[in-house]
């Protein structure tokens, strides 16, 4: 596994928004240790109440995310960016064991490393109870979409 991950810093609105697309389609494939390996071995995160650390423990947290939030799948849009950070908002729908489907919507900080690889994140994310007839995300966003913004509602 190489510990560069393009595009690097200082970012440019094309290359934000490769980063940010980048990170919709790892975390649409539900796989902890892919998802992880964009991100620092001692990365840094705050995600809602949680604190995490490091690779194994994205790991961990993620593998307890997905068995939890079922059929997930998220849109990330652009918000702004700088040298070497970038914030984006998202929303992503899943449900849980009950069946009862969810809309997640939250904000994102990122900062990155001069290789490009997440060194800490910061996430808040509000829940929002929704009927399955109301659902917008089926799966990954297809090509022909990247770079859309998403509506909020």
């Amino acid at each position: 596994m190489t510990e560069d991950r393009p595009p690097y810093p200082p970012f440019t609105r094309e290359t934000a928004l490769r980063k940010v697309q980048a990170a919709e389609d790892a975390w649409n494939t539900r796989d902890p240790r892919k998802v992880s390996s964009a991100y620092t071995p001692d990365s840094v995160w705050r995600n809602r109440d949680t604190f995490v650390q490091g690779r194994e423990e994205i790991v961990t947290f993620l593998t307890a995310k997905w068995e939890r939030e079922l059929d997930y799948a998220l849109r990330k849009n652009l918000w702004t960016f700088t040298e070497n950070r970038i914030a984006v908002r998202f929303q992503y729908e899943w449900h849980d064991r009950a069946g009862q489907w969810w809309r997640s919507y939250g904000n994102e900080l990122w900062e990155f490393d001069e290789r490009g690889l997440m060194s800490r994140r910061e996430a808040s994310i509000n829940d929002v109870v929704i009927p399955e007839t109301e659902r917008r995300i089926f799966g990954p966003r297809p090509q022909e979409e990247h770079g859309d913004e998403f509506p909020l509602r």
